[in-house]
């Protein structure tokens, strides 16, 4: 058979040329693709009468890549054409069959290739083809690739003169046939150890990735963790107010000295405040016991004006029962007409390096 004698010419032709090129990358491919075919064949040889157009199909390939520039492949195609028959009146589909053989050649080992081959197409009679074309093919992985193609089909029997075109999907098996050279490793880059200084960053002796409490203040004592020291202190003030004789009103050299005392109630929100009141042992000690609380009680109006509630101060009048000085002497009567107050509260501060 004709066509037989030229797919195995063009098979023996391609092998030769995978001689000259056995150091290039070749292997085995397979692939499908979808195709189409533009045919305007007029009264059919063998069914007077018949017009044949075009076709829609699919079709299967194999082939070989012997080197970067050369390929082969042999290809069948399943065909759909659409005819008319003008006899009948009727259009209708007409199956048909399309394999051959191709060479390719890759244009500088790249995408895009040209090809040539000779087919056999089985439509109502059997036609046989020249065909040549241009191709482009993408490599998706190292072995899975897409192409397009299209060509022209010239009729060696009867003179048809056809445009084809398929879209398809393949992939390539094996390896370059001749080993690579092999890579010589690049000498190791000569190791310097740098010394590395942990960091602390606030000077409080304890590294920065075991601080907790970065940045703290210099003068800070801290503890393990690097947060701020704390300890409780007890912290005190004090009043005295004296009192002329039989008097009960408060001086106004003493109202700073009130004001003092106002403002550490303040700053101590939980504290609280006992005003005593006492007396000289001169007169009535009943008496001198109510004028010491008349005295306690208009120092508790002082710190009220100054915004302390009154039922955080407490008074009371001890008469002559506390004397400060026994003496009986006017500097020892003028020393026990008074007011005390002794306040305390327990702070949390900050301990110092």
């Amino acid at each position: 058979m004709k066509l037989k004698s030229l797919t195995i010419a063009i098979a023996l032709a391609a092998t030769s040329a995978s001689t000259f090129a056995a150091d290039k990358e070749e292997g085995f491919y397979i692939g499908a693709f979808g195709d189409y075919y533009d045919a305007s064949w007029k009264n059919m040889r063998d069914q007077a009468g018949l017009d044949v157009n075009e076709s829609t199909g699919w079709g299967v390939e194999a082939g070989y890549r012997f080197s970067d520039y050369w390929s082969a492949r042999l290809e069948y195609a399943d065909m759909d054409f659409n005819a008319f028959d003008k006899v009948a009146g009727n259009r209708n589909n007409i199956d048909g069959e399309r394999y051959g053989i191709d060479a390719l050649y890759h244009l500088d080992g790249g995408p895009f290739y040209g090809l040539f081959g000779i087919k056999e197409i089985d439509v109502v009679d059997d036609n046989t083809f020249l065909n040549a074309g241009v191709g482009y093919q993408h490599f998706i992985t190292d072995g899975l690739f897409v192409n397009a193609e299209t060509a022209v089909y010239q009729g060696l029997d009867r003179g048809y003169t056809d445009v084809g075109a398929k879209i398809g999907i393949n992939y390539l098996f094996g390896q370059n046939a001749a080993p690579a050279e092999p890579v010589q490793p690049a000498p190791e880059p000569e190791v310097v150890e740098v010394a590395v200084v942990p960091a602390d960053s606030d000077n409080d002796n304890i590294l920065d990735a075991d601080d907790q409490c970065p940045n703290t203040p210099m003068e800070d004592a801290v503890d393990g963790t690097g947060c701020t020291l704390y300890e409780d202190r007890e912290v005190t003030t004090s009043l005295l107010v004296t009192f002329p004789h039989d008097s009960a009103e408060v001086g106004s050299q003493y109202f700073t000295d009130i004001a003092s005392v106002s403002e550490f109630l303040k700053e101590h929100t939980d504290t609280t405040v006992l005003l005593e009141g006492h007396a000289s042992a001169v007169g009535n000690a009943n008496y001198n016991k109510m004028l010491s609380k008349k005295r306690a009680d208009d120092v508790a109006k002082e710190l009220v004006k100054d915004g302390i509630d009154e039922d955080r101060i407490t008074t009371v009048g001890l008469g002559e029962e506390r004397l400060k000085n026994t003496a009986n002497t006017k500097a020892a009567h003028a020393e026990n007409r008074r007011v005390e107050a002794h306040v305390k509260s327990i702070e949390r501060v900050k301990v110092k390096r």
